[in-house]
């Protein structure tokens, strides 16, 4: 634990020097919350990749990178007063503590399934505790849209506004389609794009009904997508060619040997 207090301090001690005002680095010093709240954003979608890859050393890097950020906003806010590091620190524990009762209050759960309940329990106690007027009011609305939509309906099966069993969610997204496709025939294009909106949603609804990450099976089925594709194109060029001077047909019969 010395060894990690003695890095902490390390880092922080190199991050003040950036954000010195006559000697530091001009960007970092130019730097507030806002203009760098994208940044913590793309460093958590490249440890996803890292981890995605199984790049243990670039997933060491990209938690590095991650940690930084944690580091940039906890600083500018301690020069503000706002908070400090430690602050951050202690709220966490504080959260993985109160969140966990059946490891620090002498509880028992049966499964992660059950232990997930409990967490979402003691989260639905504290947006209580804040006197919102919507079990919606504090879903953050700068999420990826797949995520929030997860976040969305978790909170509205939470009260009971859900479907019972993927049957009729499978039945939904049919009626979904069915909707999609008059929309289609009558060329309406704002009505088109709400009916794809709703297959989306009812998708999303579908995968968590069964314990799945919309954002992982998008992620994977792009990698999937541009693995083929590749091969496509190496496929292309040992028959002494390019993908763009086949014609459709063709494309299709290289993809379907591909798969």
């Amino acid at each position: 634990m010395d060894k990690l207090d003695s890095k902490l301090r390390e880092l922080i001690i190199t991050f003040r020097k950036l954000r010195d005002p006559v000697s530091g680095c001009p960007w970092d010093k130019e730097q507030d919350f806002k203009s760098i709240a994208s940044c913590a954003i793309e460093e958590s979608y490249e440890v996803a990749d890292a981890i995605e890859r199984e790049d243990f050393e670039d997933l060491k890097a990209e938690l590095g990178d991650l940690l930084f950020q944690i580091v940039f906003h906890s600083e500018m806010a301690k020069e503000k007063d706002l908070f400090t590091i430690e602050d951050v620190i202690d709220e966490l524990n504080s959260k993985l503590i109160r969140r966990h009762p059946h490891v620090f209050n002498g509880g028992n759960v049966k499964d992660a399934k059950d232990s997930l309940k409990i967490w979402e329990d003691v989260k639905a106690e504290e947006r209580l505790s804040k006197n919102l007027d919507s079990v919606m009011d504090d879903v953050p609305k700068n999420l990826p849209s797949l995520t929030r939509t997860k976040k969305l309906q978790k909170r509205a099966t939470r009260v009971g506004f859900d479907w019972k069993n993927s049957k009729d969610i499978m039945a939904k997204i049919d009626e979904e389609i069915a909707e999609l496709r008059i929309e289609e025939k009558n060329a309406n294009k704002k009505g088109i794009a709400e009916e794809i909106g709703d297959i989306f949603f009812t998708l999303i609804r579908l995968s968590g009904y069964h314990d799945l990450e919309p954002e992982d099976i998008i992620r994977k089925t792009n990698l999937k997508f541009e693995n083929r594709f590749r091969k496509m194109e190496n496929e292309a060029k040992s028959m002494k060619t390019s993908l763009d001077k086949m014609n459709l047909e063709e494309l299709e019969r290289l993809w379907q040997k591909i798969k």
